[in-house]
């Protein structure tokens, strides 16, 4: 019997289980996947919105300015990158201003700080990229980029470190209230548990829906995405947006938290839950919108595509706490952006309705940082060359294009929580994200992850379940 028990490893799972961690409390996180973060928390724009775009009063706008708030210290404790680069949202004539207008008012009543409009020659002289119909923007400096990857896996490390279990490949297909509390019925057996945080993401409204008769519908709502070679990742130097819509905060132009130009996402509601496919409809209204707020973009400088999924819920809102007529159960839902950015306030949320509830015993031995993987490439030529004097292993270069070590890929597998798939290794460690998007150093990666693990080259997977690349051998062994 657990006290709590966390679905879904993304990121408001994550930060609930280490704002848990502090607790006396034995908890566990459930997640279907072989990893944290493989559902919309690893696919999206990766921003920190500095917390203008929601509605006043509303739980989301609050979550997101204290989010964005407790990011640099969390960035801090934690050992992940953030950087607060601002963000623009561009006006292209003066009937737009009106609109403009609103949400630098709704951004002032949220409590954003230091939101300025500026005017064409103002914008222009911070972004001589920006599209030559600017009008005027709204400036945002408390706005940044984080990489989601790192947070999401310094949270997840952090709870385990302080005691909280971690069960992957576990999906939960029932739930069931019993006197204790909470019986789900997993593919792995079943778990019971005092207390229940819905961190589902997608799936979110179809756990809800199964202890309570108040309903709620979560619509996956499809983001196309073009991520373009770090040659093109000063092209702007601030996350631009467009003016909003009723589908969200519309195509931005961002650098990402490690060099590269961003360009994205659509907003397409769909029924599949799993339905990351991107489309060419998608990827063409991503690049024509994108070139109507920046100008010049090279898109030939483009190495992939994806797509991630929003959790849309229908009334445009986070859903947090428990349902009238489940107590016990924590809803975490409707967690679509600035879902990246409330995060750490969101845990923090969840965490102090359980404390309540349980009656929690703070810790005294909590241990509130972590220390991030070695980098390479941010020590001096002195510190490296000791470092590979001492550990061999981070001076071969396995990904050459990210200039990813063997060193730091074996770092990534020992590490808390380490990585068991070739897309675990590359959330941790960059191995294959770069021009060539693993086409040369995913046969070293695997030799290494078989290595590591103790297993065959053919048990190797790209992201768990049914991934496998070594499907037989065209020559035995001698």
């Amino acid at each position: 019997m657990y006290d709590v028990i966390i679905i879904g490893g993304g990121v408001s799972g994550a930060a609930a289980a280490r704002e848990l961690s502090r607790y006396k409390i034995r908890a566990c996180v459930v997640e279907k996947e072989e990893d944290v973060c493989c559902g919309t928390s690893k696919a999206n724009s990766a921003i920190v919105h500095a917390g203008y775009d929601a509605v006043p009063g509303s739980l989301m706008a609050k979550l997101n300015v204290k989010g964005n708030e407790m990011m640099e210290s969390l960035a801090r404790k934690l050992d992940f990158p953030f950087k607060r680069t601002g963000s623009l949202v561009v006006c292209l004539s003066e009937e737009e201003m009106p609109g403009l207008q609103k949400l630098y008012e709704k951004g002032i009543a949220n409590g954003v700080q230091e939101l300025q409009i500026l005017n064409r020659e103002e914008v222009l002289a911070m972004e001589p990229n920006i599209t030559d119909n600017v009008y005027a923007a709204l400036y945002a400096p408390t706005a940044g980029i984080v990489c989601p990857f790192n947070l999401n896996i310094a949270l997840a490390e952090n709870a385990y470190t302080n005691g909280i279990e971690f069960k992957f490949k576990t999906e939960v297909e029932n739930i069931r209230k019993t006197d204790e509390g909470y019986e789900l019925y997993t593919n792995r057996g079943t778990l019971k548990a005092k207390c229940v945080v819905n961190a589902a993401g997608v799936y979110a409204d179809k756990f809800h829906n199964m202890v309570s008769e108040k309903k709620i519908h979560i619509t996956p709502r499809r983001g196309d995405y073009c991520l373009l070679d770090k040659s093109a990742g000063k092209h702007v130097s601030r996350t631009i947006f467009s003016l909003p819509t009723k589908y969200g905060k519309g195509v931005l132009v961002t650098p990402t938290i490690h060099g590269n130009l961003l360009v994205g996402p659509t907003a397409i509601d769909i029924e599949n839950k799993e339905g990351t496919n991107t489309t060419r409809e998608g990827l063409d209204e991503v690049i024509s919108k994108a070139g109507q707020s920046v100008k010049n973009l090279p898109m030939r400088q483009v190495i992939t595509s994806f797509a991630g999924l929003r959790a849309h819920e229908d009334g445009s809102e986070f859903i947090i706490g428990e349902p009238e007529d489940a107590s016990g159960f924590i809803d975490c839902a409707g967690i679509e952006s600035p879902g990246l950015t409330s995060c750490p306030a969101i845990g923090e949320m969840v965490a102090e309705i359980l404390r309540d509830k349980l009656s929690l015993e703070k810790k005294e031995d909590f241990i509130a940082t972590r220390k991030g993987p070695v980098s390479p490439e941010a020590l001096t030529k002195e510190e490296r060359a000791e470092l590979i004097r001492k550990e061999p292993a981070y001076g071969n270069i396995i990904c050459r294009c990210e200039m990813i070590t063997e060193g730091e890929i074996i770092d990534a597998i020992r590490r808390p929580l380490g990585a068991r798939s070739l897309d675990g290794v590359k959330r941790r460690t960059r191995a294959g994200m770069g021009r060539c998007q693993s086409g040369f150093c995913s046969p070293r990666t695997m030799e290494i992850l078989a290595r590591e693990l103790g297993v065959s080259m053919s048990d190797i997977t790209k992201s768990g379940g049914k991934s496998r690349l070594v499907v037989g051998t065209n020559k035995d062994t001698l």
